[in-house]
């Protein structure tokens, strides 16, 4: 400690949000060097190697082979599958002193592909998988939770090639046996989940998501069945159109005055005021429907609009409707946007100045997506595209049409499972790894052929796996750490064993020193605090806020023949003998 690059902090930076963020920047593992970009001080440097070793061991168990490629690279591959364009202002561009344009590598898809063109061109070369560690870079609009969502970051990224889908499925299920393996021995509480594949295109995608009550992202799970899925994969069955028979007793659409309404909550409390129904059933707010506008923003920097109907009872969520309409992003409708369409009455947006306008007519300017649980048939309470006015009784299918439906609803907790066994429960995580199936987009995009076995040229199937080792370090802080400091799982702690010598005699610190060296000669990593001048309150508290998860003290004691051991997770001590304690601690680092 008396030579480590190391400097522990007793106040929160101003910066960080997180329990797990603060206490690696206190302890000494990270430094901000700007929004989003982080250095790795020693100590950290030791845990993220830790967690590479962890990840490597496995890709190799599996057969594939580890190289690298540049951080730097050319557009031209990028331009090809259209991503240079889709991910617009996410990509960090640059131009080089000749004029190219060079992009700084966010995910690694095509040179992967190019390079299995280059040197494969036979069946007999597959199946192949390869991987790296490396570098990646996404300029995030809002960095935030230090390591969990930065624009540079380190991923280990692996790609499967095959010639048929049969050869596909085989090596993602390789993967995913061989992820399962990584984050049981990293330790997380985590989840395997339903996904959507989004911009990176594919058919089967799952991600293994941190449980985590400070995670970005929602999840879902039913209990009865095991069913589990990421909120923007779930799918809400279409509703059951209504019976004709009923559809023809429901009374024509009716204008009615509404006015100061322009929520959910006051138009409600008009309705049950104003248009009691027969039955004497309460208006509520899931009679209503809501129409959302939003903007569209494509990755050319183009912008429209789009109007989602609901049941008044439910929110848009964001993330989904995102997921949907990807690579496209969803920002706010503006002033701007509503003066160029002044059939959208603010408050009181209908469906009949929305989307298709009936068989044979023009459509409006605005698509209109309705989201499935609006039933073919339904009879609503919404908008009349006039200000202090709403109609009843608007049937779909009958008064008014759609363009499509959407997944963007809100799931709530008690919402039915889609698979009919159970009903959902919500919880939060941090995506930590995600497997995909890719299929052919990319082989297709940059020509990645082969021969096969009758000499014809097939195109190349690809999965995609993905591990965020940068973020692995974070959130495995976010699960590990007490009132004191982190308290490091012992496969990734930066040390076995942190040694503390207390006191002033010169025979503590000669007896901690043999015991270091003892422990290093038996393979353990120690890191030992011989700061001559530092109080023990402030070594204790040095040792509690790195947490290796074995602190050993020699002080006081020592004078009667017996050192402190003491398990950080626990916070349980004992006195050892000492020339007990090398076994002792042996045995406790590396368990039989």
């Amino acid at each position: 400690m008396s030579s480590l690059f190391c400097r522990t902090l007793r106040e929160d930076p101003a910066d960080a949000e997180l329990p797990g963020h603060k206490l690696l920047v206190r302890a000494g593992y990270i430094r901000r060097a700007a929004p989003g970009v982080y250095s790795w001080l020693p100590l950290g440097l030791r845990v993220l190697r830790k967690v590479e070793t962890i990840v490597r061991e496995e890709m190799d168990a599996i057969g594939a082979q580890e190289l690298s490629f540049p951080a730097l690279l050319p557009r031209e591959p990028y331009e090809a599958t259209g991503r240079w364009t889709d991910y617009g202002d996410n990509l960090f561009r640059l131009v080089d002193r000749k004029g190219a344009d060079m992009l700084l590598g966010p995910t690694h898809e095509e040179m992967f592909t190019l390079a299995v063109k280059d040197l494969y061109s036979s069946y007999k070369d597959l199946p192949l998988s390869l991987y790296q560690i490396q570098t990646k870079y996404r300029d995030e609009a809002r960095p935030r939770a230090g390591l969990l969502r930065g624009r540079e970051f380190v991923m280990k990224d692996s790609y499967s090639f095959d010639v048929d889908d049969a050869g596909l499925e085989a090596a993602y299920q390789r993967h995913r046996e061989a992820y399962i393996r990584v984050f049981d021995r990293l330790g997380f509480d985590y989840v395997i989940v339903k996904a959507t594949s989004g911009a990176m295109g594919g058919s089967a995608s799952e991600e293994f998501l941190a449980v985590s009550d400070d995670g970005e992202d929602t999840f879902v799970r039913c209990e009865e069945s095991g069913y589990a899925a990421n909120v923007e994969a779930v799918v809400t069955p279409t509703a059951e159109p209504v019976p004709a028979d009923v559809v023809a007793a429901t009374p024509p659409a009716r204008e009615i005055d509404t006015p100061n309404t322009p929520t959910i909550e006051t138009l409600v409390a008009v309705l049950e005021e104003t248009c009691p129904r027969e039955d004497g059933r309460p208006w509520e707010a899931g009679d209503t429907l809501k129409n959302v506008v939003v903007a569209l923003v494509n990755p050319d920097g183009t912008r429209e609009l789009l109007v989602v109907g609901l049941p008044g009872d439910r929110q848009v969520d964001l993330k989904r409707l995102e997921a949907q309409v990807a690579p496209a992003e969803i920002d706010e409708a503006t002033e701007a946007d509503f003066a160029a369409h002044p059939e959208l009455v603010r408050g009181y947006i209908g469906p009949a100045a929305l989307g298709l306008r009936g068989e044979g007519e023009e459509r409006t300017g605005v698509r209109y997506l309705l989201d499935p649980s609006v039933a073919e048939g339904s009879a609503w309470a919404t908008g009349a595209n006039r200000p202090g006015v709403h109609v009843v009784d608007l049937v779909l299918g009958r008064d008014f049409t759609a363009d499509g439906t959407v997944q963007a609803a809100e799931v709530r907790d008690g919402d039915p499972s889609p698979d009919g066994a159970g009903v959902l429960r919500t919880h939060r995580g941090i995506e930590m790894g995600h497997i995909f199936q890719l299929g052919r987009k990319y082989a297709e995009a940059l020509g990645l052929k082969v021969l096969d076995e009758s000499g014809k040229l097939v195109t190349v199937t690809m999965g995609s796996y993905g591990i965020g080792v940068s973020r692995a370090v974070a959130a495995i802080a976010e699960a590990n750490h007490d009132d004191a400091g982190l308290v490091w799982p012992r496969n990734v702690s930066p040390a076995d064993v942190h040694l503390v010598a207390t006191g002033k005699d010169s025979a503590i610190f000669d007896a901690a020193a043999g015991i270091a060296a003892s422990l290093s000669e038996q393979g353990i990593e120690v890191l030992y605090d011989d700061r001559p001048k530092v109080s023990p309150g402030v070594k204790f508290k040095d040792a509690e806020i790195i947490g290796v998860p074995t602190i050993v003290v020699v002080g006081r004691g020592l004078g009667d023949g017996v050192v402190e051991i003491k398990d950080r997770r626990s916070d349980t001590r004992r006195e050892v003998a000492l020339d007990a304690v090398i076994e002792e601690i042996v045995r406790e680092v590396r368990p039989a």
